[in-house]
């Protein structure tokens, strides 16, 4: 993450917080105001989509807006306030795709601690081949699993996910997926999910 504490004024009063260990018994540093006294928690962010299929095909969409435009996502985004996962996930995959899916089973959350934010994707399967793609796609299409740009893939999330339908697929059951991806030692501090 790029900063620990991204808090630095009370959300309640406006005065500058100070980063320290609550004194109600709590065991981590929080963003604690000292005029207040409201304590400020830093959650994860969650991510939510679906991984849609028709036949032997998969949609992905090429990003039209940054981070990592012009690679290929399965439509997903954060999650919004009063929603459940699965309608985040149908609600991202008709904003990015334009798609008309029947919304399936959980398939797969995937941790990603070091960028606070869990990926959570749903199989979803598509009623339709034909889409109609919002502002932050430039192309949304189905790719068989030879055709996927496996080196196009703009998050580590979505590839692993990926990998784990085609898995599922060929064993001819699909489970539930939890998954853990570090950091890998030798990536920049910078790298996302």
């Amino acid at each position: 993450m790029a900063s620990r504490f991204p808090v630095s004024f009370c959300r309640c009063c406006g005065t500058a917080v100070e980063h320290r260990i609550p004194d109600d018994g709590d065991t981590r540093a929080r963003a604690v105001c000292p005029a207040c006294g409201t304590i400020h928690y830093e959650n994860p962010l969650n991510v939510v989509g679906t991984v849609p299929y028709l036949g032997d095909r998969v949609l992905l969409c090429k990003r039209n807006i940054e981070p990592r435009k012009g690679l290929w996502t399965l439509p997903a985004g954060f999650m919004e306030l009063a929603e459940t996962t699965g309608a985040g996930a149908a609600r991202e995959t008709d904003e990015e795709a334009g798609a008309d899916i029947t919304l399936g089973p959980l398939f797969s959350l995937v941790n990603v601690p070091h960028v606070g934010q869990v990926h959570i994707f749903y199989l979803a399967q598509l009623n339709s081949d034909r889409f109609n793609p919002g502002h932050e796609t430039m192309e949304a299409r189905l790719f068989t699993e030879d055709e996927i740009p496996w080196d196009e893939i703009a998050f580590r999330t979505v590839k692993v996910t990926l990998q784990r339908y085609w898995q599922d697929r060929k064993a001819g059951h699909f489970g539930v997926h939890n998954i853990d991806l570090e950091l890998p030692a030798s990536a920049p501090a910078a790298v996302k999910a």
